[in-house]
């Protein structure tokens, strides 16, 4: 016996049967259509050895695709009732596959995956949220290798814009401290229940080679990020002042870096921002 995906009768059952109405709060979007999850696994790229990670996996629809790949699963589910009856509902539909499913009940953001290793990201992710669970999640799970995660067009376009862009920001660099990211297609607002006001797309990433989660630099240069976007009008001599002692300081440790202080933050790469970090450290050393 193979799996059966929900389709939108199967998804309203299973809502009422649970009491489930979705929430704003918890920004539930429960995706009712097959052939949309099938997409999204595919848009994945799993290898058949991939543990993965879903967060917010809701009814299931996309936890019995990833099953239908061949997948293990560990699903992290914050609503309660949700992550009590998800293993039901794979017995019920992928009876032969329930014994890859581990179900964790808890917030993404603050849960313990002791004891589990998963090597691939694949979420349906609460639009409000979305940003801060990817980057906590590569900056605490060092197994993960890749990702596929579906969100907010929006915050599709910032997580993957490049230096120049007018999108790119603090969520844009540092996804790339991690990985490198691209778009992965569009979902449309029908394949949801309820049907939300806004376009999903799907990011895929790829974790850089370098295990990058215990580098020191890394809440160093996060810092600096967070100083030059948070006014991005000015220029970086402006905006570091803060950051650095003084905006004389910013000139000359930017200078150091080999960064022109009249730019703006919207034009830095990663890879500027982890010099300016590195440099203000090699001043601070040197005394």
């Amino acid at each position: 016996m193979g799996v059966t995906l929900l389709g939108p009768a199967d998804v309203r059952q299973l809502a009422e049967r649970l009491g489930i109405r979705p929430t704003k709060q918890l920004g539930q979007n429960f995706v009712h259509d097959p052939n949309t999850v099938r997409r999204i696994v595919r848009a994945a790229e799993l290898a058949p050895d991939d543990v993965v990670l879903e967060v917010g996996p809701g009814l299931g629809s996309l936890t019995l695709a990833l099953l239908e790949n061949g997948n293990r699963v560990c699903a992290v589910e914050i609503d309660p009732p949700l992550a009590g009856a998800l293993p039901e509902t794979v017995g019920k539909y992928a009876p032969e596959h329930a014994d890859r499913l581990t179900v964790i009940a808890g917030d993404a953001l603050r849960v313990e995956l002791s004891g589990v290793a998963p090597t691939a990201l694949v979420a349906n992710l609460p639009y409000n949220v979305a940003v801060p669970v990817v980057l906590h999640l590569l900056a605490t799970v060092p197994s993960l290798r890749r990702g596929l995660v579906m969100v907010q067009k929006e915050v599709a376009d910032r997580l993957t814009a490049g230096p120049g862009s007018r999108v790119y920001g603090v969520p844009s660099v540092k996804l790339a401290w991690y990985a490198t990211s691209r778009q992965a297609g569009k979902v449309p607002a029908s394949v949801f229940w309820p049907v939300p006001n806004v376009e999903s797309g799907l990011v895929a990433f790829t974790v850089l080679g370098d295990d990058k989660s215990d580098i020191p630099t890394r809440p160093e240069t996060f810092a600096v990020v967070d100083a030059a976007f948070a006014q991005r009008r000015k220029t970086l001599r402006a905006a570091l002042a803060g950051w650095a002692g003084g905006p004389v300081e910013a000139e000359r440790i930017l200078r150091a870096a080999g960064v022109d202080p009249k730019l703006r933050g919207e034009q830095l790469t990663v890879e500027d921002f982890t010099r300016i970090a590195s440099q203000r450290r090699r001043a601070a050393a040197s005394g």
